[in-house]
């Protein structure tokens, strides 16, 4: 069996959604002139899903980490977390500017990227930071996959990045944060959290720092989990991509705040 039960508990929300199922099939197994209403009420049920899928901090799907816990909000910590890398150009510049405030930041790397820039994921790992898995081909069509090809999808990321940073991922980020009921359990499956954010810059499509700082920092407080990006970043008027200029200001927030950046597995036990 692919996914243990053992290891998967079914949020109220799938609870639910089972039942309906099961009502609509007996039904039509009781009076089979009603397979129409059924029918309609299954689709009805699904889009509800569909739609929960595309909300990235929704929990109703499952687990979902937004926040850092208690003992993290009380030392005063928050959590940088940096999508779609390792990138050759970006992530060697990300790496000084966090040693320069003496932070921590989680990466959430491509398992292809890090296929192909090996070095670049043991730098990060040297310099006190952590690799989460962040699916290996990162495709647009993740959250559409059937349970096998999601399946597929994180355990080549999950040996990749293992072989390479000998740290197994304990966390997973969906791609775009969109995903369907059928992630929940292949999560379980693979022992990992999934985890989103807080609060984000939209990096990725905003190419003004400022606009991106100020999204990052308006009522920034301990136990946020804050998004950048280092791949796919959007680019300044100097072509220069945006992380660059919004990670200095946003360390400086922080210390200016009497908070520090960590990584998720040292603040989430």
């Amino acid at each position: 069996m692919l996914f243990p039960s053992r290891n998967w508990q079914p949020s109220l929300t799938i609870k639910l959604s089972m039942l309906v199922f099961a009502s609509c099939v007996a039904a039509v197994m009781w009076h089979p002139d009603w397979w129409f209403q059924a029918l309609s009420i299954v689709f009805c049920n699904h889009m509800l899903l569909t739609i929960t899928g595309l909300i990235p901090r929704s929990t109703l799907l499952g687990k979902n980490i937004t926040h850092l816990p208690a003992d993290a909000i009380q030392r005063g910590e928050v959590a940088i977390t940096i999508d779609d890398g390792p990138d050759p150009e970006v992530t060697p510049q990300v790496l000084d500017i966090l040693d320069r405030y003496q932070a921590k930041a989680t990466f959430f790397c491509i398992g292809k990227q890090a296929e192909q820039y090996p070095a670049l994921c043991r730098e990060i790992i040297q310099r006190g930071h952590s690799i989460e898995n962040h699916s290996h081909t990162h495709s647009n069509l993740f959250s559409l996959f059937s349970p096998w090809r999601i399946h597929r999808e994180i355990e080549k990321a999950q040996a990749v990045i293992s072989a390479i940073s000998e740290q197994p991922p304990r966390f997973f980020r969906a791609v775009a944060g969109l995903r369907n009921p059928s992630l929940d359990p292949v999560l379980a499956h693979c022992n990992l959290q999934l985890c989103s954010w807080s609060k984000r810059g939209f990096d990725t499509r905003e190419s003004d720092a400022n606009r991106v700082l100020h999204s990052l920092t308006l009522d920034l407080k301990s136990g946020d989990i804050l998004l950048l990006h280092e791949g796919n970043s959007a680019r300044t008027v100097e072509k220069k991509p945006v992380i660059l200029d919004v990670l200095p200001h946003l360390l400086e927030h922080l210390t200016q705040a009497g908070m520090r950046s960590v990584t998720l597995r040292s603040a989430i036990p």
